[in-house]
């Protein structure tokens, strides 16, 4: 069976804004959220798993996400801009059995390059998420939604000052985590 080229290219723009946070910022932004009614949709700890090999481009990468209730399988593309706005294409599915997906992409030829353990709550607000993230290495935050909602969410936690963190967690993972092997790790303990 042929697929056409649009429906190969049905993957989601993933808009989103990170921001770096001490632990006083993170304890009044989560305040701020409670205060201005935004819905608490609950908290995860997450273990994620990042391939590399010659078929990913720069710019993408593949990721294997274990939490404790369901396992993801998502591939990211970064579309290049010049706003502190993080936009890419993302293609996600769950998957039932992330040790066979593990397998299948080893298969491929894609090795375990980063692995890295996060934290992570999430609140919903109007049309946009708030992620508080905390990872071995630091505290974060990001909203994700429309450009204008992540620019409205800002403003109504007055936060528009706030510290713009541009690397992306692989990236700060390669940076700042621990050498076990061939892979770089940040976990905690």
């Amino acid at each position: 069976m042929e697929m056409d080229q649009t429906s190969l290219n049905t993957g989601i723009m993933e808009i989103e804004k990170k921001y770096r946070l001490s632990a006083e910022r993170r304890d009044a932004v989560a305040a701020s959220l409670q205060e201005i009614g935004a819905n608490f949709a609950g908290e995860d700890f997450e273990e994620n798993i990042i391939y590399g090999g010659d078929v990913i481009g720069d710019g993408a990468i593949v990721r294997v996400r274990k939490t404790q209730d369901r396992s993801l399988l998502t591939f990211k593309r970064r579309v290049e801009n010049h706003t502190d706005v993080k936009q890419q294409i993302e293609y996600e599915t769950e998957v039932s059995d992330a040790d066979a997906v593990a397998k299948m992409l080893l298969e491929l030829e894609l090795k375990v390059k980063l692995i890295y353990e996060k934290k992570r709550k999430t609140w919903k607000f109007r049309d946009v998420e708030i992620v508080l993230d905390e990872l071995p290495f630091g505290l974060f935050m990001e909203i994700e939604g429309s450009i204008t909602g992540i620019k409205e969410a800002e403003m109504i936690l007055d936060i528009e000052n706030l510290e713009t963190e541009h690397e992306t967690y692989p990236r700060l993972t390669a940076r700042l985590g621990n050498r076990v092997g061939q892979t770089i790790e940040a976990r905690f303990s």
